[in-house]
């Protein structure tokens, strides 16, 4: 009798213990949905912002996390297909490249051969559309989406002035502001790399890949742009086409510039300006700005309540890039900061000629350009109410 109350006390036992592994498993499974494995293969938060405000059926669906690993190298070779046949059909639009690389390589463009790109190449220009060669990657427009934020901006159409010494038959002359013709200048209509180095043409800086290295000024966090480091008053570039959006001074970043693109996706900042003179005595806020445009002198101020004050021990530019899916993410915990090492070794390949004005000591750009990226009659939104 003792024995078979034993068995009774035994089974129920182990029916509880039963029970409590259930109830830990479902417990382990809600607690993992609340995440999920980017595309990457990390553990991140979820893509999906909900406003709190909206229904379900208007919650807003954005991007809240990308890591930009694309190599110079691989940019360099993606570009080069996408010019060689912006003249023919199909045209390989450099961007779609890099994201069905991206797709494949889970980000991790440590993988990237030039081989895996010309097959890819070769399969597109054989007939081949993007929709079938990434019908079965889950991935590929997340990649195409990020990698597009960084980069559609920063190719395409434009016309520039250039010497006329290299002009083409086709070149149209350039005019002297009295209306007479500019002996030693042309317009040319060019399709391309239309975006600059931070850095003008002919200025020296060393540099190296140092996103996300400890700072301790304030407190304790990552650094979170690109030091590019120079001389005092190094004409600083901007590097696409946009408008002003923060002008002024911030106790981390000194005299600092924020310049937004027009499609909003990308905000460029660029910091540690020189002390009395940071920035191009043309730009307020809200001005409008062409790539390859003097916006500012390289310094080193910053790190300090006071303005106008050098507390950065060598000078440098910070140059960061901030991208922008949804307008809550411009300041606070959801903002989205990417390496720009790589990217400004690509576009050391376009670095804008600038000309000192011995009257004003103020430097400009030798060639202009003209960006049909810059919408007619454009007015600037508002800036937001706190500012990087």
């Amino acid at each position: 009798m003792n024995l078979f109350n034993k068995d009774i006390r035994l089974s129920h036992v182990s029916r509880h213990h039963i029970i409590i592994y259930i109830e830990v498993i479902i417990l382990t499974f809600l607690l993992v949905s609340l995440f999920f494995i980017s595309p990457g293969g990390k553990l991140s938060f979820p893509v999906v912002n909900q406003d709190s405000n909206a229904s379900p059926s208007e919650a807003k669906k954005f991007i809240k996390w990308v890591d930009f690993d694309v190599t110079a190298r691989a940019m360099q070779e993606a570009f080069r297909y996408d010019v060689n046949t912006c003249q023919s059909e199909p045209h390989l639009n450099w961007v779609d490249l890099l994201a069905y690389l991206g797709a494949k390589y889970g980000g991790d463009f440590s993988r990237y051969s030039t081989k895996d790109l010309d097959g890819l190449a070769e399969q597109l220009l054989s007939g081949k559309t993007m929709e079938e060669l990434t019908a079965k990657m889950t991935h590929y427009s997340y990649y195409r989406e990020a990698y597009g934020a960084v980069l559609d901006g920063l190719v395409g159409q434009y016309d520039i002035q250039i010497s006329s010494q290299n002009a083409p038959l086709y070149a149209t002359p350039a005019l002297l502001p009295d209306g007479t013709q500019d002996p030693d200048k042309v317009w040319v209509k060019k399709y391309g790399l239309k975006s600059f180095s931070p850095i003008a043409k002919g200025f020296p800086y060393n540099d190296f890949d140092d996103f996300g290295v400890a700072r301790s000024y304030g407190y304790r966090r990552q650094h979170l742009g690109h030091d590019m480091m120079g001389q005092v008053g190094t004409p600083v570039i901007a590097v696409e086409s946009g408008y002003v959006e923060a002008i002024g001074w911030n106790q981390y970043g000194g005299w600092r510039l924020g310049i937004r693109s027009f499609d909003g996706k990308r905000y460029y900042y660029y910091a540690h300006l020189r002390k009395n003179y940071p920035y191009h005595k043309s730009l307020s806020q809200g001005s409008i700005v062409t790539a390859g445009d003097v916006i500012g002198y390289l310094g080193r101020t910053g790190y300090s309540r006071n303005e106008n004050t050098n507390n950065i021990n060598e000078p440098h530019l910070h140059f960061g890039l901030q991208l922008i899916f949804d307008e809550s993410q411009k300041e606070g915990n959801n903002e989205i900061w990417v390496s720009c090492y790589e990217l400004t070794k690509f576009l050391s390949m376009n670095r804008s000629e600038t000309l000192k004005n011995q009257e004003t000591k103020e430097y400009n750009r030798v060639y202009d350009m003209t960006d049909p990226g810059i919408p007619d009659n454009f007015i600037p939104p508002d800036p937001p109410k706190a500012e990087n």
